[in-house]
């Protein structure tokens, strides 16, 4: 006997025809398991929702990375961006590979202390930069890039104090051709403000410059912006040489570089709209090489973080609730919404079933669990009807999520390794209330009393 089905009635749409396709389809998309390891025997184990990283996804794309620019150039060195996944175990994996440790702040310069890197292996960016982080940093020989006249002053402090001259990087905003133009960080180029920060710099005589950093933006779709923020970083450099006499020992381009996922409002496929990362890495060498001065090859530093992690990322989470809008619309609510998805405001995840699912498949959309009308996934996707406990697994989520992810209504989950023999390692353990109320103080005037009736 099968089993009752109700009916569907479905409105079509009439008007211009959009060659694109209209919306997200997963028919035929099943993901059973994930790097080999069923999805079923994941979540039997550390629960739903759950993140979930493929050790040898991570280990082959930086090394697919790697390969592109040191084929190319000379001398590459590669900085993990901290801000883009924190989690202790993705940043052993990539510094194992050989990665120094690009940082943003001190919780960041914390971490990487924490897990043993070395001062020469540090990259230490930003525009906050306590004093206190600045002398350690210092002390220890770290990479450090100037965002502003500030830090300056501080730089020129801590020169005094331990009495010698302190060798420093700038951080430059320039114009590469593409919007927006990311003006906030840094000393701009054009204005002439770069170069009035180095002159600040030698007038000191407490400070030498070594190097220069500029990063573009974040999912930089045109190889070219890099070629043409090369050739304006290089030829800065020379000036700064023939004024001051500092050859650019480093040129760190920073990071930007995409990954494969999906933009909201780009309708093409990853594979047709991005250049691959041998696309950038030509163009980026190429441009050194037209720009720079015979026998003059200084160190180039790419800090990578988005291209490098997001592919290896997967999230496992299951329907929780099922209803129909009042239009009609199939809507599913998850156990993972923006709280644990937080890039879902930005990007279109790729998105896929546990098992084949049978009935109509309908224009549906997908919720998370916080009671919050703006805790969407996904509000445009083509789904059968799923039931309480049915599962979608969501990938490329390794880049930004484990880092901004909210502790909002929902205690945050388990978060796996799958390392490379197979084996599953839990990494960061799903939170309870011990976490929450770890650091708070309930003083003794607030403290519930208890009343007992006879």
């Amino acid at each position: 006997m099968q089993s009752y089905q109700k009916p569907t009635i479905q409105k079509l749409q009439t008007g211009l025809m959009n060659k694109f396709a209209g919306v997200n389809s997963l028919k035929h998309r099943v993901k059973s398991e994930i790097a080999g390891v069923a999805v079923e025997d994941l979540v039997t184990e550390f629960g739903s929702p759950l993140f979930v990283y493929s050790e040898k996804a991570l280990r082959r794309k930086f090394r697919s990375i790697k390969n592109a620019f040191t084929t190319r150039y000379p001398d590459v060195t590669f900085g993990w961006s901290y801000k883009t996944n924190y989690l202790k175990a993705i940043c052993a994996i990539f510094h194992q590979e050989g990665a120094m440790a690009e940082l943003v702040s001190k919780m960041e310069y914390d971490k990487a202390k924490n897990l043993g890197i070395p001062g020469n292996q540090i990259i230490l960016n930003g525009p906050h930069k306590p004093f206190d982080t600045l002398l350690a940093a210092i002390k220890d020989g770290v990479i450090v890039n100037i965002d502003h006249f500030d830090e300056i002053e501080d730089l020129e402090k801590i020169a005094s104090i331990l009495e010698k001259t302190i060798t420093v990087g700038i951080r430059l905003n320039l114009d590469a051709g593409i919007q927006p133009c990311w003006s906030r960080f840094g000393f701009n180029l054009e204005s002439g403000q770069a170069m009035e920060a180095v002159q600040r710099i030698a007038n000191s005589g407490k400070l030498r410059l070594r190097g220069l950093h500029s990063h573009i933006g974040t999912f930089i779709t045109d190889e070219n912006a890099y070629a043409r923020q090369v050739e304006k970083m290089v030829k800065f450099g020379y000036e700064v040489e023939d004024r001051f006499g500092w050859r650019m020992e480093y040129i760190d381009i920073g990071g930007g570089f995409p990954s494969r996922s999906r933009l909201k409002g780009v309708y093409h496929a990853a594979e047709v709209m991005l250049p691959s990362i041998d696309d950038f890495a030509e163009a980026i060498c190429n441009a050194l090489w037209q720009h720079l001065k015979p026998g003059h090859t200084p160190k180039l530093i790419i800090e990578s973080g988005r291209a490098m992690v997001d592919e290896a990322g997967t999230m496992i989470t299951s329907v929780c609730g099922t209803k129909r809008l009042p239009n009609g619309t199939p809507a599913y609510v998850m156990d993972a919404g923006v709280n644990l998805l937080f890039t879902s405001f930005w990007y279109r995840f790729d998105i896929a079933l546990d098992r084949v699912i049978p009935g109509t498949w309908e224009n549906s959309v997908i919720y998370g669990p916080m009671c919050m009308n703006i805790d969407v996934i996904d509000e445009g996707i083509s789904l059968p009807p799923l039931s309480r406990g049915d599962r979608l697994v969501i990938s490329t989520v390794g880049a930004y999520n484990n880092t901004q992810w909210l502790q909002f209504i929902e205690y945050r989950p388990n978060v796996v390794l799958i390392t490379e023999n197979g084996d599953v390692e839990l990494i960061r353990a799903a939170e309870d209330l011990s976490d929450l109320d770890r650091r708070e103080y309930l003083p003794t005037r607030l403290q519930p009393t208890v009343s007992y009736c006879a």
